[in-house]
């Protein structure tokens, strides 16, 4: 029995080195494809991408909420002497302003209901300025969702996308 315990206590180490490597590198793995089939779909960096409302024929992967219109902004912050400018525009129901790192995790999100809301996104080490958010990575995606649950509703919420906005512009001091 004795001659087993090292071969299965480098089994173990070998297995939870495994798991954990997975556990580490799946994310960026995962949104790096995402961000490369956002981009073969068509969605701009640095501007804002007005979608097709959701139905059965349209989804993709995510089963996303055919009550939702959404707007993605890809973003690539590699220049530190950069910044995005982020504006979503007035809607009168609900409506939320979300960035995701190139980890997949939502770092921030505002709501915005009834009123627009204007933001700078800085990049990763940048540091923090009122008004401001840093990101975790440099790139990444910010999303804009906003209640339109009919056909009508869809189409004024595309005329308030309109007044979005997602550029790239030198980091203000």
């Amino acid at each position: 029995m004795k001659r087993w315990i090292g071969p299965l206590a480098v089994f173990a180490l070998c297995a939870v080195g495994a798991h954990m490597l997975t556990l580490a590198r799946t994310p960026s793995f995962i949104m790096s494809r995402a961000m490369d089939a956002l981009e073969d779909r068509g969605v701009a960096l640095h501007a804002f991408t007005n979608p097709q409302r959701v139905t059965p024929t349209t989804q993709q992967v995510v089963r996303s909420s055919p009550d939702l219109y959404y707007a993605l902004c890809r973003f690539d912050l590699s220049d530190p002497a950069t910044q995005l400018a982020v504006t979503m525009g007035d809607w009168p129901d609900y409506q939320s302003l979300s960035f995701f790192d190139a980890q997949t995790d939502n770092f921030a999100t505002l709501r915005g209901t009834g009123k627009a809301v204007t933001v700078r996104l800085m990049p990763p080490g940048s540091a923090p300025a009122q008004g401001a958010i840093v990101s975790p990575s440099a790139k990444g995606v910010a999303l804009i969702r906003r209640l339109a649950p009919t056909a009508e509703r869809f189409a004024a919420a595309a005329g308030a996308g309109k007044a979005d906005a997602c550029h790239l512009e030198p980091l203000k001091h």
